[in-house]
């Protein structure tokens, strides 16, 4: 082959090259403002329902992160936001309680009525959890909830409730092990930014250890 149509494949394969790097920074660096900006978002706008994703307990005694995400709801329930919690999760091998009802446990020791509390004891991830809920939702014919979880975790809990077919806006916790410093805020953004680009990539979860649950 001749010298210059050699040189000129290289230099097109090049900027295919480049031009690919970039689309791929983008996509990224977008995907992970969105994270960032939803995280910021405290929607209080009345719904059917506050749902609660799950993450782990110990022997029906809520970790730091789920107390966090139940405390939330809690003060979501008592301004009158909704008239139910849904809480959400199952449980590990050799568990006694599943994520879903020490979660309702600790919402009635904080005084929520129990017929208030409604506890889906299904899903091991966010994508499963959130499947759950809605056939748990359209079962009782509502369909709009406010999802509590960690900023971070928002936008893809967001994402997949209204391809599930809810009608769903976020308030996370402010409080807890995800928000305390900004190597947790950083490893989170990362970590949803991730997860976020294979769900819409793949339509399946991608759950890390701190979403499944810690």
């Amino acid at each position: 082959m001749r010298p210059g149509f050699l040189a000129a494949v290289a230099r097109w394969t090049r900027r295919l090259v480049v031009g690919a790097v970039l689309v791929a920074v983008a996509l990224v660096g977008g995907t992970a403002v969105r994270v960032w900006q939803v995280a910021r978002i405290d929607d209080r706008t009345p719904a059917d329902a506050i749902v609660v994703l799950g993450a782990a307990q110990y022997s029906g005694v809520p970790s730091s992160v789920f107390e966090a995400r139940l405390e939330q709801a809690n003060k979501l329930y008592d301004a009158g936001v909704a008239p139910r919690i849904i809480t959400v999760g199952g449980k590990q091998e050799g568990d006694l309680y599943t994520e879903a009802a020490s979660g309702k446990n600790y919402l009635e020791s904080l005084g929520v009525p129990s017929d208030a509390v409604v506890a889906v004891e299904e899903g091991s991830d966010t994508l499963r959890s959130v499947e759950a809920v809605s056939d748990e939702m359209r079962g009782l014919g509502i369909d709009s909830a406010v999802l509590v979880s960690d900023p971070w975790h928002s936008l893809r809990t967001r994402t997949m409730a209204r391809d599930a077919g809810l009608s769903a806006w976020t308030s996370p916790t402010r409080q807890g092990p995800a928000v305390f410093t900004r190597e947790s805020q950083f490893h989170g953004i990362a970590r949803e930014t991730g997860a976020l680009l294979w769900y819409q990539l793949t339509h399946f979860s991608a759950d890390f250890p701190y979403t499944a649950g810690q």
